[in-house]
């Protein structure tokens, strides 16, 4: 990596570590932009009427506790037990409604009779007590002796204590637009989605934080022992034309219900119980609940047991004879053998552990099934995540009449909580007007300029701007059944029309048949070695054939090694059809990785962007990328590109870090002096000093900054934490003067979705919509850059947080749709700005490269050899 020495140092930079700025504020709207042609639109936002904008909810926290005096905490129990409470109490509730989230918190609309109450509440015949002698293996679901009280109702204690207030119109948006988003705004938002997850829950649904999934919910299969189900979301929201319920179409995955044999074969694809890795089976199955067929009861598993079902002992007591009461040692295979009829085919085979951990409770596979409804939250293969969007696409007509459908068919505002608010719902989407910007310009090679449409180009009869030759290169080729010469003619044929030079590759190297079945890491080292033994001296580039698309395992290691050991740009094919299209495609991500341009912005080309063609201005993309689900010991990865050769905005650099799992805020951005002597002054040195080296000696006097992956509740923390390190950086430097700040968040996931008013198809590429359904006061607005081709089109939300630089709505709309059109490996523009794809994929790439350390810290990423990190983002192209 390059060194801070690299830009002059200022005597004073070591005394400039102090708190570096006053705390920011979020911005307002400063107003709308006007530039583009009108559309009109829809929206799955529905308009929401309160008659009663002077409802008081009333806050109470909730305790429930058992006979015995242990705390109740799950949702299921709560949930009925307050259901109970309503039904045995309501005249000492006044008859008042319930909001209750399942935890610890309710509300009402208005106060109950009196602040504190006590109820002892009764649950007829749902449990069972059971009187167990359990001695070192535990005993099965069913064989201990039961008490005379079995299924006797049970009583619990529910106490109910006053907590606050929260005024219902804090959320209401006046006729002059004031709005206030305080903690109260938020509560009072809350309460009304927790009305909506309660009206869920009473249905039988499974809840996923504000989406609910009924078990009929449009099965779609993807294999492996789950399925995708379809379902919605839906939340209330603060615009600017008032409340509204955003309704949405939300998919999750779920496992299939059945016997768990079945679903252990699907899950590791083998086609016998003997083929199954225990040790994986047991990791899968934890925390999942299944029904005893013999009991009808439900369970949940944590285990499996240490031996197989006919040598697995537990100790049971004798019940006649004349040892009645004393114990005796059986398998869990021959009790059931002797105590059921069915036979029982997995006597070598574990048994499932559905006890508690110091008293195991063991039943056989075969007597178990897994119940419906559970959401399966492990990784899902590359396949598997391929056709789960597939088969969950919608077009835009089919999406709009799912969403009608269920605003006829669940009737939120029937529910007598809302109905006691005075809250109505229109049945109708909002009606939006949009705008459609002009595509920006673009120049190709020969002078050549190119407007897009419909947000998509491409090179058909054009050359590459700056074509970089294409010397001393090889191709490298893991077992895939191709010809690696047809390959190089056909790339060396295509560059020319491109304007590319390419020499004829000087080696073809193949995998030896041996090693096709090793593991990724061997395979590569292997490779490498017989590299170096064809020829010594390494290549500057290799273009690389790998057995599987996307999804290989090898791309990783191979990576690694090239990249940060050996020093070598490469480029990954996998060529199922070669075609001009696909080569071109190769091409233009060969050619950045080169250092080359394959096509500019027209304003960029001819220094015209306003407020940064004039004032050095550094661009940066940010994000960080977290492990897959079920990995909470992986560490996350930041990623942070900046861009160079000031006025371009179409170059970036990229720069990464890892730190602590989970982790959303990015903590290296900055990194205190006693910190540099481990040679990391942090991400933003890197940035900062690649600016200055590419921009003719120039620091940046503004910085925009766009922000991916928080949500609303971490926008200060962006605007205080980490545009503080940023400052930092840039003072140790030697800079006393403070760059202007404009702060974007760039959010993809989100809810809300643009359709046209008139026609079937999405909306066209720049359709923006700044009015009605954005923030009542906060400056954002929605943009659908990209041209939806499959599905249905997700626009972009980018929230202003900060606006120093002072761009017009116009220039800074104007400004975010050019950026869409930047990336360099694309011929379509991209649905999120260029810098925030970069840091997403950069993120994303290197953390490939980690691995988790073996002592609990989490491991610093390798560093890139010197002979590539001067295009450190391409490599990962």
């Amino acid at each position: 990596m390059e060194k801070s020495s690299s830009l002059p140092l200022s005597p004073i930079s070591i005394e400039l570590e102090k708190p570096s700025h006053r705390d920011y504020d979020i911005t307002t709207r400063r107003g709308v932009g006007t530039t583009g042609n009108p559309i009109e639109l829809c929206t799955n936002h529905f308009n929401v009427s309160v008659r009663q904008p002077d409802v008081v909810f009333y806050q109470y926290t909730v305790s429930i506790t058992s006979e015995n005096g242990d705390a109740v905490d799950g949702k299921g129990i709560s949930r009925k037990l307050m259901d109970q409470l309503f039904k045995t109490y309501s005249s000492d509730l006044d008859g008042k409604r319930l909001a209750y989230d399942g935890e610890k918190t309710l509300y009402t609309v208005g106060p109950l009779p009196q602040n504190n109450f006590d109820f002892q509440v009764i649950l007829e015949g749902s449990f069972s007590k059971r009187d167990c002698s359990v001695s070192d293996g535990g005993s099965p679901s069913g064989t201990c002796k039961r008490s005379k009280r079995s299924f006797l109702p049970r009583s619990y204690k529910v106490q109910i204590h006053f907590a606050a207030k929260i005024p219902l119109k804090t959320i209401l948006v006046t006729q002059r637009g004031s709005y206030t988003a305080d903690k109260s705004a938020q509560d009072a938002l809350r309460v009304l989605d927790i009305v909506l997850r309660q009206q869920a829950a009473e249905r039988g649904c499974l809840l996923v934080r504000q989406a609910f999934f009924h078990s009929d919910g449009h099965p779609m299969e993807v294999g492996g022992g789950v399925k995708g189900i379809r379902g919605f979301h839906s939340s209330f929201r603060p615009t600017h034309g008032g409340l509204s319920l955003n309704i949405d179409v939300s998919t999750t995955i779920i496992l299939e219900p059945g016997p768990v044999l079945e679903f252990l074969k699907a899950n590791q694809s083998v086609e016998t119980p003997r083929q199954i890795d225990w040790v994986k089976a047991a990791k899968m199955l934890k925390h999942m609940r299944v029904k005893a067929t013999h009991r009808n009861m439900e369970f949940k598993i944590i285990g499996l047991s240490q031996k197989p079902c006919n040598q697995q002992l537990f100790s049971m007591k004798i019940k006649d004879g004349e040892r009645e009461g004393q114990t005796r040692d059986i398998t869990v295979y021959d009790y059931f053998k002797q105590t059921y009829t069915e036979p029982i085919s997995s006597a070598y085979l574990p048994c499932l552990d559905v006890g508690k951990p110091n008293r195991p409770n063991y039943l056989p596979l075969e007597f178990c099934n897994l119940v419906s409804l559970q959401r399966y939250t492990k990784a899902l293969s590359g396949r598997q995540r391929a056709l789960l969007v597939e088969k969950s696409r919608q077009k835009p007509l089919e999406r709009i009449k799912t969403l009608n459908d269920a605003m006829h068919t669940y009737c939120f505002d029937k529910d007598p909580f809302l109905a006691g608010c005075g809250i109505s719902i229109e049945k109708q989407m909002t009606q939006v007007e949009g705008r459609v910007l002009k595509p920006p310009m673009l120049k190709f090679g020969k002078n050549e300029d190119f407007e897009p449409c419909n947000g998509r180009w491409n090179f058909n009869n054009k050359m590459l701007l700056e074509p970089k030759a294409i010397k001393n290169w090889a191709i490298v080729n893991f077992s895939f059944p191709c010809d690696s010469s047809h390959i190089s003619r056909e790339l060396i044929s295509c560059g020319m029309r491109k304007g590319i030079e390419i020499d004829r590759p000087f080696a073809l190297v193949e995998e030896d048949p041996q090693y096709k079945k090793a593991a990724p890491v061997e395979r590569v080292e292997k490779m490498i070695a017989k590299m170096k033994l064809k020829f010594p001296d390494p290549p500057h580039f290799i273009l690389c054939v790998l057995p599987e698309r996307k999804t290989s395992d090898i791309y990783g290691p191979w990576k690694k090694i090239c990249l940060t050991e050996e020093g070598i740009h490469t480029q990954c094919i996998c060529p199922v059809k070669i075609s001009d299209q696909y080569l071109t495609n190769v091409l233009l991500k060969i050619n950045s990785k080169l250092g080359g341009i394959n096509s500019l912005l027209g304003i960029e080309y001819s220094y015209n962007i306003p407020l940064i063609n004039k004032i050095p201005t550094l661009i940066l993309g940010m994000d960080v990328s977290h492990g897959s689900p079920g990995r909470a010991d992986v560490p996350s990865v930041a990623a942070v590109v900046g861009s160079k050769c000031w006025p371009l905005i179409s170059r970036y650099r990229a720069a990464a870090r890892t730190q602590s799992p989970r982790l959303e805020m990015i903590d290296s951005l900055f990194q205190p002096i006693e910190n540099t002597e481990k040679g990391d002054n942090g991400i933003m040195n890197e940035l900062f000093v690649e600016f200055y080296r590419t921009s003719r000696s120039r620091k940046p006097k503004q910085i925009i900054i766009f922000r991916d992956g928080v949500s609303e509740s971490q926008f200060n923390q962006v605007l205080n934490i980490e545009v503080d390190q940023i400052i930092k950086a840039y003072q140790r430097l030697g800079e006393s003067d403070v760059p202007k700040f404009t702060v974007i968040v760039a959010q993809k996931n989100h809810h809300t979705k643009l359709f046209k008013a008139k026609g079937p198809e999405n909306v066209p590429a720049g359709t923006v919509v700044d009015t009605k359904i954005v923030h009542p006061t906060n400056y954002d607005f929605y943009m659908c850059a990209h041209a939806g081709i499959i599905g249905t089109s997700r626009p972009a939300h980018y929230h202003v947080l900060l606006d120093e630089i002072g761009f017009s709505p116009d220039d800074l709309q104007n400004l975010i749709h050019s950026l869409s059109y930047v990336n360099q490996r694309s011929t379509t523009a991209t649905s999120i700005v260029a810098p925030v794809r970069y840091a997403h994929l950069a993120a994303a790439q290197f953390a490939k490269f980690e691995d988790v350390s073996e002592d609990g810290k989490v491991p610093e990423l390798p560093r890139l050899h010197e002979n590539v990190e001067t295009n450190m983002f391409f490599c990962f192209c």
